[in-house]
């Protein structure tokens, strides 16, 4: 039999059931390996170890009594530490932020634990998940498992490097520029960014930007899609809630998808960034992938507008800026966090408003003209996953953020379009043997709203090309 932790959430789920693992069991095992990597891979600011063996043991009693009990109880999971936990310190990933503890838990955190998973603590962030690598001034930066000399991704870069490195089979993320995709990306795993308002953002949180948005991070398609089951609920008073999924995304993966028409791209919208060649490696070989599958691939010239970009980071720089810190906390803030508040402060309210109308309008018009086609394929990101000081060596924040752009110009787009949106470790750079590659994602993204279809075609791929055999080497 496999290692535990070598199953995906659904299997685990499956042995509990089947009575041959307790919760407490898979539950300590994972701990077991929070123990022994989590440190050296910098993805747990927070672990809640004791908290959740008291939850391992409730769920084995429930089991045992016979109860009706929801299918993925006792699974471990982690939650993402911009996301607040009640009773339990939630940082943001800031120094501002370290003795901080909510008294009321984020809805998705309510959502996750009536589904009977179990946190096992809080994920790795950067400041405010400001950034697209994780870093921060509290444990350091997230590394992805397949080269710890090099940054995991971000800003759920925590989340993904454990569940690459099997100490969590699956985990709740949090995308407002590419911030589930790019860590799944650069950590060899499946990460699923939610059309806007799928996924609540309540009770304290905010979807006023219409940016951002809670989603799944996973090994395999098909606990991507259970997690987001679990999280695809609307709360009275959502600013922009979809209703409640007619088919479940578990039930949409065995769907095999119609014959489609996919518009494919490389070229970043903005100049000056070009594409290594093993992101256009990986992005030629899935499209031949696609057409193997039947479906119609397209190439279509890039058709998001570059000035998109300075009206994102209006919007971006305020949201920050409007942050409750107290002016005496100020210096306690990393030079990338006041970089963008002091740009945010700078912005009217007039220039913000017109900043919104902006994206809406255009993104609007960029979807009307791409309706002849029912998915859009990409490289996630533009490099391989990058040293984890690479970002912020030149200690200059704005050629901080021109990196972080020429490492990620593809996934704030859809954040933008509210588009659903996810990447898939098809591809690795070549090593000197299998195990030595760096992971390469390539993203598929959706029409707004069809995260079903789109879940249904990132499956049938999987199936095509499996992934999930493929482990970092060291994590064994």
């Amino acid at each position: 039999m496999s290692e535990l932790h070598e199953l995906d959430a659904t299997d685990q789920a499956a042995l509990m059931r089947s009575g041959e693992v307790s919760s407490v069991e898979l539950v300590q095992h994972h701990l077991d390996r929070i123990a022994t990597y989590g440190e050296r891979l910098g993805a747990f600011i927070t672990v809640t170890a004791q908290r959740a063996i008291e939850q391992a043991k409730a769920a084995d009693r429930r089991r045992a009594a016979g109860e009706d009990v929801p299918p993925m109880l006792g699974v471990p999971t982690a939650i993402k530490d911009l996301n607040s936990t009640a009773g339990i310190t939630t940082t943001f990933g800031s120094a501002v932020m370290l003795d901080f503890v909510p008294q009321v838990h984020a809805y998705v955190v309510d959502l996750i634990e009536a589904a009977g998973l179990i946190s096992l603590g809080k994920t790795n962030t950067p400041e405010f998940g400001l950034s697209s690598y994780t870093d921060n001034d509290l444990i350091g930066p997230a590394r992805t498992p397949w080269d710890l000399d090099r940054n995991a991704g971000g800003s759920s870069g925590g989340a993904a490097a454990a569940i690459a490195a099997g100490l969590i089979p699956f985990a709740q993320g949090s995308d407002g520029g590419g911030s589930i995709r790019i860590p799944a990306s650069a950590c060899g795993i499946f990460g699923f960014k939610p059309s806007r308002g799928r996924v609540s953002a309540g009770p304290t949180g905010s979807d006023v930007s219409g940016l951002a948005g809670d989603g799944p991070l996973a090994r395999t398609v098909r606990d991507a899609a259970a997690m987001l089951d679990v999280l695809a609920h609307p709360m009275p008073g959502d600013l922009r809630p979809l209703p409640e999924p007619s088919v479940h995304y578990a039930e949409w993966i065995s769907r095999e998808p119609k014959r489609l028409r996919i518009a494919r791209w490389s070229t970043p919208y903005l100049a000056g960034i070009d594409a290594e060649p093993d992101a256009i490696d990986a992005w030629e070989k899935a499209s031949l992938l696609l057409a193997s599958l039947g479906h119609e691939v397209v190439d279509i010239t890039e058709p998001f507008p570059p000035e998109l970009e300075p009206q994102f980071n209006i919007i971006w720089s305020t949201g920050i800026a409007s942050a409750p810190i107290p002016p005496e906390a100020e210096r306690l803030l990393r030079p990338n966090s006041r970089y963008w508040r002091d740009r945010g402060r700078r912005t009217t309210g007039t220039e913000l408003m017109a900043a919104m109308q902006y994206v809406e309008a255009t993104t609007r018009q960029v979807l009307t003209d791409l309706e002849a086609y029912d998915a859009f394929l990409t490289p996630t990101l533009a490099m391989p996953p990058q040293p984890v000081e690479w970002f912020n060596e030149s200690g200059d924040p704005a050629e901080d953020h021109w990196r972080e752009l020429l490492f990620t110009p593809y996934s704030a787009l859809y954040n933008m379009s509210g588009q659903p949106a996810a990447s898939l470790p098809l591809h690795w750079t070549a090593g000197s043997n299998e195990a030595d590659g760096l992971p390469i994602g390539v993203m598929l993204a959706g029409r707004p709203g069809e995260d079903g279809p789109l879940f249904s075609l990132c499956a049938q791929v999987e199936a095509a090309q499996p992934w999930t055999d493929r482990h970092p080497p060291g994590f064994s």
